[in-house]
């Protein structure tokens, strides 16, 4: 995981991308905590938190809010 300030470094394109990467990591873990095969399944709640992290920040710079 990323912390928020290198987050927030990154471009919106980078963001996207970042997006979309975790959520196919959350259909993968969710995929594998149904069949009881996740190393580790807690990584599920990390990956929708750092998720929500990324929205946030791009719905912020969509807004033009300059949290900071």
């Amino acid at each position: 995981m990323k912390g928020k300030a290198k987050l927030r470094d990154l471009s919106d394109a980078e963001l996207a991308e970042r997006a979309r990467e975790l959520g196919e990591e959350l259909f993968n873990l969710r995929f594998q905590v149904s069949m009881t095969m996740a190393k580790n399944p807690a990584r599920i709640g990390q990956a929708r938190r750092e998720l929500a992290r990324v929205k946030t920040i791009l719905r912020e710079r969509a807004l033009g809010l300059g949290r900071g």
